[in-house]
Formats: structure tokens, sequence, C-alpha cells
């Protein structure tokens, strides 16, 4: 649903009195709301392999935490919830409200697609560009139907794609010292 057409810009406020339903997410970005259903199992899967790798490199290291789907309010015209996030300790204490929400952007966001058109846009498009405004360090962006993970990275205040990593690459950071994670183990399945 976009009401960008209308001249509707949608606020924190609006979606604050829309139904709660456990099954839909609300996001809005740059005024426009986005709502997309509970996605398949098979991506909410790949996301919480995502912040298992992320969760356990955290806590051995001490540098953060990683966190799944928290809400990120960067204005009441900009309200997203990724699939996964990064922080730092040091950032965390920067950005996090009394509600637990970051008002502030976190160190690496990932999204995993969701099938169709629309949702990819919304990830390779429309959050790409808030995340790289809002300053977002780095930025994965995981197919798991191609089996593929894009990175992006900030380069003079802009987030640009820096290499794409397949199944038989790995993945590693230099927002992470020491952390690597095999792709494949990302996307192991039996179906």
């Amino acid at each position: 649903m976009s009401q960008a057409a209308s001249g509707v810009r949608w606020t924190i406020q609006d979606v604050a009195a829309l139904p709660d339903n456990e099954w839909i997410r609300y996001e809005i970005i740059d005024g426009e709301l986005f709502v997309t259903r509970s996605p398949h199992h098979k991506h909410q899967q790949v996301t919480g392999r995502i912040f298992a790798v992320l969760d356990n490199w955290s806590v051995s290291s001490g540098l953060g935490e990683a966190s799944i789907m928290p809400g990120l309010i960067f204005s009441d015209s900009d309200n997203v919830a990724p699939d996964v996030v990064w922080v730092s300790y040091e950032r965390l204490a920067q950005i996090q409200d009394e509600a637990g929400h970051f008002r502030g952007a976190p160190e690496l966001v990932v999204e995993v697609l969701s099938l169709g058109k629309a949702n990819e846009d919304r990830d390779r498009l429309a959050k790409l560009k808030l995340y790289s405004v809002q300053g977002v360090q780095e930025y994965w962006i995981v197919d798991r139907i191609a089996q593929r993970i894009e990175v992006y990275r900030q380069d003079n205040a802009q987030l640009k794609q820096v290499t794409t990593l397949l199944i038989d690459d790995a993945i590693a950071s230099p927002l992470l010292p020491n952390f690597v994670c095999e792709v494949a183990r990302l996307f192991v399945s039996r179906s």
C-alpha cells in the first residue's frame, strides 16, 4: 500500500492509530506507507541464521549487539523495521531511547528480500537511500532465492555496492573485527 500518489504523508502518529495486527508490518519512508504481511517462513529462517551468527560474534567479542526487527525511528516520516541490525555498544548508548527504539542509525543493517517487485524495490531503492542518508555504515541485501548477499558500504556519505557474495564465498566486515561466516551457512535447507 502506498499513499504517495494521493499526496498523503504518513507519520508515526498515523501508524500508531492503525489497528494492531501481528501479521502486518507498517513502515514509513519519506512519508510513504509500506505495508507488508508476515514473510515466508524461509525468510524468517534466513533472518534467524543471520541474527544468530552476528549475535554469537557479538557475545564473544563484547563489542556490540545484534537485534531482530528493531524499530528505527529516524523522524516522524521515516520509521522502519529492518530484519537484522548490529550496533556497537558505544553507538547504542547514543541512539537507543527509553522505549528501546533506535533514534539513529546502527552501524550495520540487513534486509532479507521478500518476494515481489514492490518488496525488492523498497529494499533496493527506498531503504538503500534512507539508510545512506541516515549514516548506516554497511548494508547487506540478502536474496534467499538466489542465495547471494549484496554488500554496500559508506563512501563519500553514500552507501555503494562493494561486492556480491555467492554461496561459496564468506562474508566479513571491517565493522566486525575477526567476524567471518560462510555464506552457505546462512542458506542451509532441506527443501
